[in-house]
């Protein structure tokens, strides 16, 4: 950003573009890990009340793993 730009987004918004970033990246993670224990936790239920097996309930904790790793790769790079 050129320099007007910051002095606009400081004067508009009330802060620093980085920091802006930084809460957006937070937040977006953090509702991530959220849905993650959600789903991890439900699939746990499942599997131990035998509705999913277990190759189902590991399936759950690999897709979850490889989104947060791909998401974590592409906010942060």
């Amino acid at each position: 950003m050129t320099a007007a730009q910051l002095a606009a987004f400081q004067a508009n918004g009330g802060v620093h573009p980085a920091a802006m970033s930084a809460v957006l990246i937070g937040t977006c993670l953090a509702v991530l890990l959220l849905w993650g224990v959600w789903a991890i936790r439900t699939a746990y239920v499942g599997w131990a009340e035998s509705r999913i097996n277990q190759r189902q309930f590991l399936g759950v904790i690999v897709r979850f793993l490889a989104m947060y790793l791909v998401l974590t790769y592409f906010l942060l790079s």
